[in-house]
């Protein structure tokens, strides 16, 4: 009876603080024209887990200036662990805001529906069959770096966060390489809830036109083909009508094929799995992305951003029993031998010989050129809207493709490598005594970097290469991957030079390509002569190489390298991937 009187006065007591304590956001108070900075909403986050037993403040890490990550959930049957959650049978719904800190419309979004849901008990039926994850502020330190001259291109909120982290990366490039410690801190996160469906917001730069939302989410490219038909048809569809009935139309992501130019037509490309609904969609989860449109005002951007969120778990309710299961579905797939038999595509372009019409909500303008830069300058005028039939280039082939092994293995000399693999939640198994064994690589030919870094990165942007088969020896601590998991997708993205975003792109292999033995010229004049005088073959070589390559005909130095390289001195492992393909 005592347990009963004390939950009872419990009950009351939360009542009671939440019917005295003031809830309006700071956006609120704002007159809808500001976003609070950390501190404030740490503060008001924390209020709503004072006030209200169906939501619960953590954080899921710690930035490099020492800053708390928040992490909301909420919940109305108090269900806080991965283990609870699943054992109810809720969807678990991700959503992140902040993650470009001078973007933070989704914050004030989503701090409005919790308030609405947890305190007002408003739309309570949301959470029926889901719980969700919210992330009000993904990047923290580079949100405390507040400012009014942060976004050019942008219409409110007053001041707002920067773009990137206290590390100038930029966390929506950093989903597979994972070099942010706050990225670290996500996967692990990510890998301990699974979400099922994932949302992350933002704010788009790039022309005008009427929209005040568009989205982003992977219908085509190397996808599971029953969830592409259940974002297509489930999803797309009725959220797109639901959005058009409340005044919001909205329009996958705009990108013009000539920049600012909405006459030239609109494209669409895969998203690589660096970005974070490309990433998702490889894990078979699906991942929208919500960009609200810069010159719009910030209280609709905020207010259509509530809408794309509170449609979207219309639908999820709904859906809840369906998408468990195509997702366990398509996670058994991505495990299975079949999936691996079939040729698995790692880069996509958009074809421009295919398109279909649409008809684009804009507004009129003109270009002319421009006496300061020369170039073409657009000038809108939203005063007057235009509704115009253009072209819609959203059809995708494969560029790039590749047979998947049984398993890779990877030596323990590159441990940076194993350790994000770890990250993504791939399971691996370590080998005790050395192993020799026949495996499938790469050989690399005529690399190409980025001549300026790229996400504190040297990227290797373009190459080319052989398959080779040989024996290698492996190392104690050498680990196998093997590619039956749900993970499979992304094991592939990561190891596959070629892949879009893999780690030979990022340049975490560039050592491999680096030459540390050399010869003298006075050894390598003598011995080049005596090669050419027994090799008919290699003379036949060398003068075809010289005339074909005006610049080597013209270097001592790359000349006696090359005669070198003809030797059995020569570096055997240059140019070559350590990890090897097990079929």
């Amino acid at each position: 009876m005592r347990n009963y009187i004390f939950f009872g006065l419990l009950l009351i007591n939360l009542n009671m603080f939440a019917q005295t304590k003031d809830f309006s956001t700071y956006f609120e108070k704002s007159g809808y024209k500001e976003t609070p900075h950390y501190d404030a909403t740490i503060s008001y986050c924390k209020l709503l887990d004072q006030a209200s037993d169906w939501v619960k403040y953590s954080s899921f890490g710690i930035s490099p200036q020492g800053r708390e990550m928040p992490l909301l959930i909420i919940d109305k049957n108090g269900n806080f662990t991965p283990e609870s959650i699943r054992k109810s049978g809720n969807i678990i719904l991700l959503i992140q805001a902040a993650v470009h800190a001078g973007e933070p419309d989704g914050k004030d979004a989503g701090l409005l529906l919790f308030r609405d849901i947890a305190i007002n008990k408003k739309k309570i039926e949301l959470l029926d069959h889901v719980t969700i994850l919210f992330i009000p502020i993904f990047n923290v330190d580079g949100h405390e770096r507040f400012g009014k001259y942060n976004r050019i291109n942008q219409n409110g909120p007053t001041e707002m966060g920067w773009r990137t982290t206290a590390n100038n990366l930029n966390l929506n490039r950093d989903y597979l390489k994972a070099d942010a410690i706050e990225m670290k801190y996500w996967l692990e996160m990510f890998n301990r809830f699974m979400p099922d469906f994932f949302i992350d917001c933002h704010t788009t730069d790039g022309a005008d036109y009427q929209y005040v939302l568009t989205y982003g989410i992977e219908t085509d490219g190397n996808v599971d083909e029953a969830l592409i038909k259940w974002q297509k048809e489930n999803y797309l569809a009725p959220i797109t009508k639901l959005m058009f009935q409340q005044g919001l139309p909205i329009l996958p992501y705009v990108t013009f094929r000539n920049w600012h130019d909405p006459r030239s037509g609109l494209i669409s490309n895969v998203a690589p799995p660096m970005l974070s609904q490309g990433y998702t969609i490889e894990r078979n989860r699906p991942g929208l992305l919500i960009e609200t449109h810069m010159l719009k005002t910030y209280k609709i951007r905020v207010e259509s951003t509530y809408k794309m969120i509170e449609n979207t778990l219309n639908i999820l309710n709904i859906e809840n029993k369906n998408l468990h299961i195509l997702i366990a579905e398509a996670d058994k797939k991505t495990a299975s031998e079949n999936f691996r038999k079939k040729n698995f595509a790692i880069n996509f372009e958009t074809s421009e010989k295919d398109s279909t019409w649409i008809d684009f909500l804009g507004v009129e303008y003109i270009s002319e050129k421009s006496d300061v830069s020369g170039g073409e300058w657009f000038k809108y005028d939203n005063t007057k809207s235009i509704t115009f039939k253009i072209p819609y280039f959203n059809k995708t082939e494969a560029t790039e493709s590749t047979m998947l092994p049984k398993s890779y293995i990877i030596p323990p000399e590159w441990n940076e490598v194993i350790n994000i693999l770890k990250l993504h939640g791939i399971a691996m198994k370590t080998i005790s005594k050395p192993l020799k064994v026949n495996v499938h690589s790469y050989k690399f030919n005529h690399p190409k970097w980025s001549s300026t870094p790229y996400e504190s990165r040297l990227p290797l942007t373009d190459f080319d290469m052989d398959s080779i088969e040989e024996e290698r020896t492996y190392p104690i601590g050498s680990v196998i991957i093997d590619m039956n998991q749900p993970g499979a997708r992304i094991i592939a993205y990561l190891l596959e030079p070629k892949a879009n975003s893999s780690l030979v792109f990022w340049g975490f292999f560039n050592s491999v390509f680096e030459q540390k033995e050399y010869a003298e010229s006075y050894v390598m004049e003598a011995m080049a002569r005596e090669m050419l005088a027994k090799d008919a073959n290699l003379k036949k070589e060398f003068e075809q190489k010289k005339l074909s390559e005006s610049e080597f005909a013209k270097n001592p130095r790359a000349i006696l390298n090359w005669f070198y390289s003809k030797t059995d001195y020569w570096d055997k492992h240059l140019n070559v991937y350590p990890i090897g393909k097990i079929f």
